[in-house]
């Protein structure tokens, strides 16, 4: 006999109703209710609260996590002095990205939320999926409750914890491979694989591949492709980021 989680699409069973705080809980454990019931709830409140509360965090722990920007910073400054840029001009470039991170923490979750959800209800449609582009970013945005919020959390007590010598990337502080890679010594294109393999980006591919499944009326095991799909063009940026590490 055939599998029906894996065969047959998501049943259209009416969802049980729940206040909004409750999403946020049950998110992490009954994912696919969170998903059925707000199918036409719209993306803004959990946009919106994953924005402010990952951002908080942000601001919170940015003074623990100076050391990895230290050190972020010093690669990018040693690439640009080899292209010619003056100390001053680094120390100007420093001064402005600090302030323009402390801003981007607010703007580029939902951008990040939107281009994903896009990016999902594309691959969705390759594998017969009937999500409309709303649902999909509301997949997304819950989905990155577990990596925003309580990544960020785990991440900002850990920068706290952890001795500042040894906070020398931003994954020093991850659940990824690339946690225990070196990368001083590693490949730039190796360091960025491992880096996707993290706890928190598999568990959102996981609730992404989950939530198209309900909203898109799908197999789960379609659903996974499509996931995996985001997964890999999610990695694009910073394969390219390697490139650009490798050739300076």
């Amino acid at each position: 006999m055939s599998d029906p989680v894996t065969t047959m699409p998501a049943a259209d069973a009416a969802p049980k109703p729940a206040s909004r705080w409750e999403d946020f809980i049950d998110i992490f454990y009954a994912p696919s209710d969170v998903y059925a019931r707000r199918e036409h709830s719209g993306f803004g409140i959990p946009m919106l609260v994953v924005t402010v509360v990952g951002g908080i965090i942000f601001l919170a722990t940015a003074n623990a996590m100076q050391p990895i920007m230290d050190a972020e910073f010093a690669k990018g400054a040693a690439a640009a002095i080899k292209q010619g840029a003056k100390p001053e001009q680094l120390e100007s470039m420093r001064s402005v990205g600090e302030k323009i991170a402390k801003v981007m923490a607010f703007i580029a979750p939902p951008i990040m939320m939107f281009l994903v959800g896009l990016l999902l209800w594309i691959a969705g449609k390759f594998v017969g999926a009937r999500q409309t582009l709303n649902a999909a970013i509301m997949v997304v945005a819950y989905a990155f409750v577990p990596r925003f919020i309580v990544g960020g959390l785990l991440g900002g007590a850990q920068a706290m914890m952890m001795d500042p010598s040894s906070l020398t990337s931003r994954y020093a502080i991850t659940e990824s491979l690339a946690r225990f890679m070196d990368p001083a010594t590693a490949s730039p294109y190796a360091l960025a694989l491992a880096g996707r393999v993290d706890l928190f980006t598999i568990w959102a591919t996981v609730l992404l591949a989950i939530g198209l499944a309900v909203t898109g009326k799908i197999p789960r095991s379609k659903a996974a492709i499509a996931a995996f799909v985001v997964w890999i063009v999610g990695s694009l940026p910073d394969l390219m980021n390697a490139m650009r590490q490798a050739s300076s």
